[in-house]
């Protein structure tokens, strides 16, 4: 009789952690967000996504980042951050790099200088905010180990700077090792494949190849055809919102970009927080960047890299990300 009881109280115990297990809310993707913000302007749509899914309480944005020197850049990151109630996020800037600012696309006048006239922030120039490799190795050490997602949507600046940065007040660890023992992945909208010339790859190629070929954790790759295949903006600028940044960005941006805008940045925020298996398959492999800025692709299932390849229907996916971009932000106190 005990036996029989014995096991019952067994088998009972076994039913109740199953049922914890399932009922249990999973812990938000801590995440630090690193984008080119402006000259493009799908980075908003990618910050955006990514105020959405933390107002669901699927992230926690830990820091949002620059790796553009154009002065706006960063304004445009802290005001956006504050239009979603987050104005305290840590901002930073490259020390050195890029400056995107004299693109013939985007002259004078474009979204990135418009924004900051008329929605409020504190920084008012890129160049005054704190050294963004201090911000990462800041935040890194203090978190637990391999539970940082970083999502870069724009130059490898900073995440090269920060694998060759030394010790310092914030960790004994030298970058590379604080890397690999603080961040779980790297998501990125970078590559094209199997091969090619990509923006964000190309334009700071001496960064990209020093990631690529030193970078010690897995790198998830949404690359140039992912987002080009996708156009996204349109019901966002007809939607009866007013006093809205995104929407403001997207309707000057579309003055030329009449369809619609490809949809490259938010698509690795997609899968930087929510993961791939249902929106895409991915295959292994190993990016290499070419001294020229282009890189190539080999297959290797044992490989530290991954791209994105097509499983979801593109329509479905498209109203995914674009509901996501029309995300309205909930009304805080003290926050």
């Amino acid at each position: 009789m005990s036996i029989f009881f014995n096991k019952t109280l067994l088998l009972m115990a076994c039913v109740l952690c199953a049922c914890c297990s399932c009922s249990r809310t999973p812990q938000p993707v801590s995440v630090i967000f690193d984008t080119d913000m402006g000259p493009d302007y799908d980075d908003v749509g990618a910050l955006t996504i990514l105020h959405a899914l933390a107002d669901s309480g699927e992230v926690k944005i830990l820091a949002t980042v620059a790796s553009n020197r154009y002065v706006h850049a960063v304004p445009c990151i802290e005001l956006l951050n504050t239009y979603f109630g987050r104005p305290d996020i840590p901002l930073g800037a490259p020390l050195a790099g890029p400056d995107i600012n004299d693109l013939p696309r985007f002259p004078s006048g474009y979204w990135a200088d418009t924004l900051p006239v008329k929605y409020p922030h504190k920084i008012k120039r890129t160049a005054d905010a704190p050294d963004a490799v201090q911000v990462y190795r800041q935040i890194l050490s203090g978190q637990p180990d391999t539970s940082v997602t970083i999502i870069t949507v724009g130059f490898f600046t900073n995440l090269a700077a920060l694998l060759q940065s030394p010790p310092d007040r914030f960790s004994e660890l030298d970058g590379t090792a604080l890397v690999r023992k603080k961040v779980r992945r790297l998501v990125s909208m970078a590559g094209s494949f199997p091969q090619g010339r990509e923006f964000n790859v190309f334009i700071d190629s001496t960064a990209s190849i020093t990631v690529f070929n030193q970078w010690p954790v897995p790198i998830l790759l949404s690359g140039f055809q992912i987002g080009e295949a996708m156009l996204t903006g349109l019901r966002l600028t007809a939607a009866d919102v007013q006093g809205n940044p995104v929407k403001e960005a997207f309707r000057l941006g579309l003055k030329v970009d009449v369809n619609g805008r490809y949809s490259w940045d938010q698509t690795a925020v997609l899968v930087g927080v929510r993961g791939t298996q249902k929106y895409f398959g991915t295959v292994k492999g190993r990016m290499t960047v070419l001294p020229n800025g282009n890189n190539t692709w080999q297959d290797d299932p044992d490989g530290p890299h991954e791209h994105l390849v097509w499983k979801m229907p593109k329509e479905q996916l498209t109203r995914i990300i674009e509901d996501l971009m029309m995300y309205q932000p909930k009304l805080r106190i003290n926050k």
